[in-house]
């Protein structure tokens, strides 16, 4: 097919056909002359003629006559070209050069055929691009999952619901910019290459530097150097970008993703809360859709928040406190009493998240803000007044799946020294993504950060969510993969 396709390419250039021409102006988007052309009725032919483009997708050839469907970015039109109408040279070089995949440009005049369908007659054609390979099976699609992800153009082209999961996740992210526009908050651009891998617990790539001959770390989070910003007067701050995690990958974990952060002066976590329901609330509101959503097999109101504790949750779902086992050190025994499996040298907060992991976060369907977590697992967040075991601190769950994190965020530059230091001397085979001892962020402290509340929102797994997809690799356009064998 691929040859047929080649020996076609040199016979149009024999006969001074150009194949791949520099431009096409058209007079309207597919979709725009489906609008525009709505009230036409049966077998009426309009006198104006439209000028339109796109990928052909399909071709019936009748003799004298053929109907195709082209394809651009919003919708597909029927095209019919006549041998009367385009001319007997021009409707041979259509039937003999023109295949599916190929994307050509129309001139015609739109009428309704006898069955309704809204059609181009066709009075000229233009080749724009020759399309040397054979597109996918056009009844069936594309639908092995290695080969959508591989080659997620054949994806786009064959599964035109793919394509708007794409233009929703787009929506999400505008729509949330546009929200915290309006609310006064300044957009930035912070390094993604750092001396120090920062802001939050995980373990980083890393990477070097020839000319400094210095290693670097690609960013796990942009949090500390927008805090930085916030003691130098910005006031309302936030990031949308990428991160980088040199951790699993699964249906809900890829080692790059999306996330936005939020900061916010002379705020807490309580605001936070507040910030995260309203950016929720409007990005639903943006996208028209309804607030109950399935996601896998749940059913979710995607607006029912509610603010529950650990030690609430764990007392609800397990009958004992996880709090109250961690603070006594007996928080393996706790796992082990639920038959969890645990290593003899498994740290403690491994021992907690996997607690959490398995018996509590599955069972968190609507929103729930999840609070009073302990301070030694959240080194940049500031302490409850009335319990410094534990922290200012939410984390959102929605269908089982983290969403957002949200401290009050210490600004004790004294305390954050010591914190870093008891992650330090924590570091173990089994744990380490510990945060590093970063004396630079120390120093901003000492010239003084106002009380603030920062949030952080992963924008590949809300488009999950509300585009109601189960796995990350159908809401990023080109997820990491191992290579193919060559």
């Amino acid at each position: 097919m691929e040859q047929f396709r080649k020996e076609k390419l040199d016979k149009l250039r024999s006969i001074n056909i150009d194949p791949y021409p520099n431009k096409f102006e058209y007079t309207n988007t597919l979709t725009g002359i489906k609008n525009l052309y709505k009230d036409i009725q049966n077998e009426q032919v309009h006198e104006k003629t439209e000028r339109v483009c796109g990928r052909v997708m399909q071709a019936r050839h009748m003799g004298k006559a053929a109907f195709i469907h082209i394809m651009d970015y919003t919708d597909k039109l029927q095209i019919y070209v006549r041998k009367d109408s385009v001319g007997d040279e021009k409707y041979a070089q259509f039937t003999d050069y023109i295949d599916i995949g190929d994307f050509i440009g129309i001139e015609g005049k739109m009428f309704r055929t006898r069955t309704g369908e809204l059609t181009v007659l066709a009075n000229d054609w233009h080749l724009l691009s020759k399309s040397l390979r054979q597109l996918p099976e056009k009844w069936h699609g594309l639908r092995d999952v290695d080969t959508r992800y591989r080659h997620r153009y054949l994806d786009l082209i064959s599964n035109p619901d793919i394509k708007q999961i794409f233009y929703k996740r787009a929506k999400i992210i505008s729509s949330i910019r546009e929200f915290l526009d309006k609310s006064d908050f300044l957009e930035v651009e912070t390094p993604m290459i750092q001396y120090l891998a920062g802001g939050a617990l995980a373990r980083p790539f890393k990477t070097h530097h020839n000319t400094y001959n210095l290693d670097l770390f690609l960013r796990i989070a942009p949090e500390l150097m927008l805090k930085t910003l916030v003691v130098g007067g910005i006031d309302r701050v936030y990031e949308i970008g990428k991160s980088f995690r040199n951790e699993g990958i699964d249906r809900k974990h890829n080692p790059e993703f999306t996330m936005i952060e939020v900061y916010q002066a002379y705020a807490d976590y309580k605001v936070m809360i507040k910030l995260c329901q309203d950016i929720i609330t409007s990005t639903v509101k943006a996208l028209e859709i309804n607030r109950k959503i399935k996601f896998e097999d749940k059913e979710i109101d995607i607006l029912n928040f509610k603010v529950m504790s650990i030690s609430e949750l764990s007392i609800q779902f397990l009958g004992a406190d996880m709090i109250e086992s961690l603070r006594s050190g007996k928080i393996a025994e706790l796992a082990k009493s639920k038959n969890l499996d645990i290593t003899k040298d498994m740290a403690d907060r491994k021992i907690f998240e996997h607690i959490f992991d398995e018996l509590i976060q599955p069972k968190l369907t609507d929103p729930v803000f999840v609070t009073d977590y302990p301070m030694v697992f959240s080194p940049l967040a500031k302490n409850k007044k009335e319990d410094p075991f534990l922290v200012d601190r939410f984390e959102l769950f929605i269908g089982g799946q983290e969403i957002a994190n949200a401290y009050s965020e210490l600004n004790d530059p004294e305390e954050q020294r010591k914190r870093f230091g008891i992650q330090k001397e924590s570091k173990s085979n089994d744990s380490e993504d510990v945060h590093p001892m970063d004396e630079a962020f120390v120093t901003t402290l000492e010239h003084g950060m106002p009380p603030c509340g920062g949030l952080g929102i992963g924008i590949d797994r809300l488009a999950m969510l509300l585009t109601e997809v189960d796995s990350i690799r159908e809401v990023i356009l080109f997820p990491l993969l191992k290579p193919e064998q060559i």
